[in-house]
């Protein structure tokens, strides 16, 4: 364990990383403000950024899903036709936890 402050700059403390990978990112999102305020956004682009957080929230669980198997994908279902159904977060969040809980109680 290193000696000295949290602070410390030494290559065996995580913060350059951290403040590297937060510039980055900072720097990032500000290019696509900066370039997204040169492209023409007519209605087949503005459908297109509609859709985006939801391809995005799909990408990022669907693979998490499929690698817990059966009860992660009843999860999933459970959560996602919740959603469908009643637009509320919470009762999303319950019936996939439940769901998921049920398939694996059940041998799964």
């Amino acid at each position: 364990m290193p000696d000295g402050s949290m602070w410390e700059w030494r290559w065996e403390s995580a913060w350059p990383a951290i403040l590297a990978c937060s510039a980055v990112t900072y720097l990032i999102r500000i290019g696509g403000y900066w370039l997204m305020g040169r492209v023409p956004v007519g209605p087949r682009m503005s459908r297109a950024l509609d859709a985006l957080p939801g391809a995005i929230f799909v990408a990022a669980t669907l693979p998490i899903a499929v690698k817990a198997g059966p009860p992660g994908l009843a999860a999933a279902a459970a959560a996602g036709l919740t959603m469908l159904a009643t637009k509320r977060d919470w009762a999303a969040i319950f019936l996939g936890l439940a769901a998921g809980a049920a398939t694996r109680a059940a041998g799964f």
